[in-house]
């Protein structure tokens, strides 16, 4: 795990050396991070553009340069700064900020152990339990976790971007447990329970002959479902469901057979532009399309445009200092108020369009003149490659339905589709975050307010003959599955690692 240097001295005679001294080990950290972001690649890659992007913000070593100018020592100085940067991320209001504390204590070490000569990370030994106050993101992936293994967090967040890697691996891991206390010496044995989230440390024999019975069922319920993915899902009574993949980066199709899914349902594009490199120009964004297009072999392929703002803020886009970010310059909003970066990335789409199956959809739609305006800068784009001879296809033109303004009035939208985003559909129907504890229990897509907006979103698709899926985190939910299809749903859009558990699932729900 990443080892920070415990400097023996507090004062210093030569603030210009120290100041040089954090500097270097600044730049060191910032080197340190661009070399894994290479060697890694999806989710974990963005987390680390996140540390990234931190490490180049100058202002985040202000306060440590000017500490050092009363004549303390450098590690002090960055250590003193970089807590008071952390209290103030973990008393946040917001469960996003608070779950991103723990990256600026990645930061702190990281930059310490530069300053201190030693090496930044140590592994730990696959297959262990991790039990610990909270864990960076430079600790988990400095572990194998292919072998096996579990996360036990005394505080932690379930937004927090270790989670995040935690699921896209398939690490068990609980958050929120409280103080880790037990007499005398460390457990020699703990069970964790991930769908429970349940923790117990020195079970007793029975409790744990019982937890070994449910694991090895569940391990052969795993392996049917994998060994069926190739093949198309069924509900019970023969009716056919459409299983499509959510991207959040090309690497998340490595590896992959095209026959585990029947399309993408959602391709998102933010990962272009949360590079420390600038925006992504025409020909980087067309290229990353096309490749997509490819693996696909001529299924159908969704791209959102860029969905920035809100908990997605992207440096030289979105706008700084909302004062409510969620309800805001964000998704079809913002691109409107940036055409010079929205109508560069339509290009790229009525380029790549020429290479698959292409559809392309708007993020936070709310009324039908964005839906407008939006498909009449597609049309210019496309005519004005079109007239210069560059090969391009117009691809048909959706909408995401989050907002209930939408969901209420789908039949509105002159759309070719719709594709319902139920994580902030629910949010904005229920008025709670599912990143906020209080409130976590009202953010719940089987609300019967949630389910009546997504049936009246499939009940317009079908007057105006229209396809609608749902590709939000609620369609990887098995407890959620019958009540979306009796919505009348019959395409949902999940990650790869969920494909395997809902064509399980939906072969189980009866007419």
């Amino acid at each position: 795990m990443l080892t920070a240097a415990v400097a023996g001295r507090i004062a210093s005679e030569d603030p210009a050396q120290e100041a040089a001294a954090l500097r270097a080990a600044i730049e060191g950290a910032r080197g340190e991070v661009a070399g894994l972001i290479k060697t890694i690649q999806g989710e974990a890659a963005e987390i680390l553009e996140f540390q990234a992007a931190m490490l180049e913000d100058e202002a985040l070593a202000d306060a440590a340069y000017e500490v050092i100018s009363t004549g303390i020592s450098a590690d002090h100085a960055w250590r003193q700064a970089l807590d008071a940067e952390i209290a103030g991320y973990r008393t946040a209001e917001d469960e996003y900020f608070r779950a991103r504390a723990v990256d600026i204590v990645d930061i702190r070490d990281r930059v310490l152990a530069h300053l201190g000569g030693v090496d930044t990370v140590a592994g730990i030994a696959g297959g262990s339990i991790v039990a610990a106050d909270d864990l960076t993101p430079s600790v988990f992936l400095a572990t194998d976790w292919s072998q096996g293994g579990a996360i036990a967090l005394a505080s932690g967040s379930p937004s927090s971007h270790v989670a995040m890697l935690a699921r896209a691996r398939g690490a068990p891991m609980v958050v929120g447990l409280g103080p880790l206390s037990w007499k005398g010496q460390p457990p020699a044995l703990a069970l964790v329970d991930g769908d429970a989230g349940r923790v117990i440390f020195d079970p007793e024999p029975e409790t744990v002959r019982l937890f070994e019975r449910r694991m090895t069922a569940a391990r052969t319920a795993l392996a049917a479902a994998e060994a069926a993915s190739l093949a198309p899902a069924f509900v019970a009574d023969g009716r056919r469901i459409a299983v499509l993949l959510n991207v959040a980066a090309p690497e998340d199709l490595a590896n992959l057979d095209p026959a585990i899914c029947d399309g993408i349902g959602l391709v998102r594009t933010e990962f272009l532009f949360e590079t420390s490199h600038g925006l992504p120009d025409e020909e980087t964004q067309y290229r990353v399309y096309r490749d997509i297009l490819v693996w696909a072999q001529g299924k159908p392929v969704t791209i959102r445009t860029l969905d920035a703002g809100g908990d997605k803020p992207i440096a030289g886009v979105t706008v700084d200092g909302e004062s409510n970010p969620f309800l805001g310059l964000r998704g079809i909003r913002l691109s409107l108020a940036r055409p010079e970066v929205f109508r560069v990335q339509l290009r790229a789409l009525c380029r790549a369009a020429v290479h698959g199956t292409l559809k392309v959809m708007l993020p936070m739609v709310a009324v039908p003149s964005e839906f407008d305006r939006a498909n009449e800068m597609l049309g210019a784009e496309f005519a004005a490659l079109h007239a210069k001879g560059i090969a391009c296809v117009r691809p048909p033109l959706g909408i995401m339905v989050e907002i209930p303004a939408a969901a209420l009035r789908a039949v509105d939208f002159a759309a070719a589709f719709y594709s319902i985003g139920s994580n902030d559909l629910t949010q904005y129907t229920m008025a709670a975050a599912r990143d906020i504890g209080a409130v976590a229990d009202l953010n719940d897509t089987g609300n019967p307010a949630v389910l009546a907006l997504i049936e009246a979103t499939v009940e317009a698709g079908l007057k105006r003959g229209v396809e609608v899926s749902l590709c939000g985190d609620a369609a990887a939910d098995t407890n959620l599955t019958r009540a979306l299809l009796a919505t009348g749903l019959t395409t949902l859009s999940v990650s790869p690692i969920a494909v395997a558990r809902l064509k399980a699932a939906i072969a189980k729900v009866d007419a």
